[in-house]
């Protein structure tokens, strides 16, 4: 898959446990590993601002484009 999900660096970054980051988005741990994984098909713009706002962050910092050669 073309898209690259680096949500663990910003958490490492921002010393934040997926834990914490998920009850501050306001979604599963279940779902927030598998974003980080990069096992969805997509992610609601609301999700994403939250989890920016949180990680005081881009969203091109949490997603990369790399494509396929």
């Amino acid at each position: 898959m073309p898209i690259i999900v680096r949500l663990d660096v910003q958490l490492s970054l921002k010393k934040m446990r997926s834990k914490e980051l998920a009850k501050i988005v306001g979604i599963t741990e279940a779902n927030l590993s598998l974003l980080k994984s990069g096992k969805v098909k997509g992610v609601r713009f609301e999700t994403l601002e939250k989890i920016c706002a949180a990680l005081d962050c881009q969203p091109g910092d949490i997603l990369e484009y790399v494509p396929d050669l």
